[in-house]
């Protein structure tokens, strides 16, 4: 057993009162307190000078540390916006506060549906087709369109500001989803759409522009219909005018040999703009982890990232520096935003395989791996940082 202070000190006393060399030997000893700096200490400038050894870990404020926001959001368990063609469920950092970079859309169209032209004056906007099949139709500033078909496992990218519209193709509703690189971003207040502008637009110039009479506009909805229902679009109806390879804004991520990054315990389809040239301002993938597997601890330096999970139970740890850390557990239709530099790690804590959507709010792809770190680093600095650690597992933790 410990002896506690009070007795180290008392038995210190009695010694030094008969055997002054045992007093000493027991003074030298006895565990220094942290040196406590005041106003000024360490000198100024070039006279900067060295001070007592001050506490062995840093000290946190608690009130720091207990501020770890929130970063799971279940959206699927969110009330849907139900329009006549189709749903939406959104988060945003109105929903999820952390999430100031990303937000995201979980979107059914129904068969026949079309979720109307429009355009996003603060974000990009990209997609991927979880299930079922759609079109899309955007159109740039230098008035060049496209027209591209989708089907499971396909992406696309639009760029900020550039009109675009989705469309259902068949009978099967269109599952998707949505991203977009502005964390405040919502489909009810971002969405400029043309339903609702030649709703609020005056006759008179909506005849001038459009050379028809104005009363022909008296038939128009009035108001924004967002997803309109509508008559099926069938497959061998569906018009396909794809731009050149290196700019469409169509790419196949489950099927381009391009994105696979398969690794020990899963696979990882990448489309970054290398790969996908369109995709400047966002990158996406999809991953999936083997029972038991982990995507280990890494962060991302350039962005943050938004992930959606498909199928499986998994935990994320989430560091947030300053002696901020939580985990959480995540299932199917549900989001964690991780922001830019926060370390994290996933692993797949269920039965089965784990499945996510993962998009980052860059153009390019970047990575840091902690165990990667560790290894790169010389032997005595780890030694040096992990004071106490045996060399053993020093040595370990290098080899991996």
């Amino acid at each position: 057993m410990v002896s506690t202070r009070r007795n180290f000190m008392e038995i210190a006393a009695w010694g030094a009162a008969c055997f002054p060399a045992i007093a000493e030997t027991a003074a030298a000893q006895e565990p220094q307190k942290p040196y406590i700096a005041q106003p000024g200490d360490g000198g100024f400038a070039r006279g900067a000078t060295a001070l007592p050894p001050g506490g062995a870990v840093a000290w946190h404020d608690p009130k720091d540390v207990a501020n770890m926001p929130e970063f799971r959001f279940a959206l699927d368990a969110e009330k849907p916006h139900v329009a006549s063609g189709g749903w939406v469920k959104e988060v945003s950092a109105r929903q999820l506060p952390i999430s100031r970079a990303i937000a995201g859309v979980h979107a059914l169209l129904n068969p026949g549906a079309a979720r109307e032209l429009h355009w996003h004056a603060s974000a990009a906007e990209w997609a991927i087709v979880l299930d079922g099949r759609c079109q899309t139709v955007v159109i740039d500033p230098a008035g060049a369109s496209e027209i591209n078909n989708f089907e499971p496992g396909d992406i696309w990218y639009f760029a900020k500001g550039h009109g675009h519209a989705i469309q259902t193709i068949g009978d099967k509703p269109c599952n998707l989803l949505l991203a977009f690189d502005d964390g405040a971003f919502s489909p009810d207040i971002g969405a400029f759409s043309i339903t609702d502008w030649i709703d609020l637009s005056p006759k008179d110039m909506l005849a001038q522009e459009f050379g028809v009479p104005k009363d022909v506009f008296d038939a128009f909805p009035k108001g924004e219909t967002f997803i309109q229902a509508g008559p099926i679009l069938k497959p061998e109806d569906a018009l396909e005018a794809p731009w050149p390879k290196d700019s469409t804004h169509k790419f196949r991520l489950s099927r381009d040999a391009k994105s696979a990054r398969d690794f020990d315990g899963g696979s990882f389809r990448l489309a970054s703009a290398k790969e996908f040239p369109a995709s400047r301002t966002m990158t996406g993938a999809t991953m999936t982890l083997e029972r038991g597997a982990l995507h280990k601890l890494h962060w991302h330096p350039n962005a943050s990232e938004l992930i959606y999970f498909l199928r499986g139970r998994g935990h994320v740890a989430l560091f947030g520096s300053g002696g901020r850390g939580k985990i959480a557990a995540f299932g199917p239709g549900d989001i964690a935003a991780i922001p830019a530099g926060f370390g994290h790690a996933i692993r797949n804590t269920g039965d089965d395989e784990l499945e996510m959507v993962q998009v980052w709010d860059s153009g390019q792809f970047e990575e840091i791996l902690l165990d990667r770190m560790v290894r790169s680093s010389p032997a005595y600095l780890l030694a040096n940082n992990f004071a106490g650690v045996p060399q053993e597992t020093i040595a370990r933790l290098k080899r991996g």
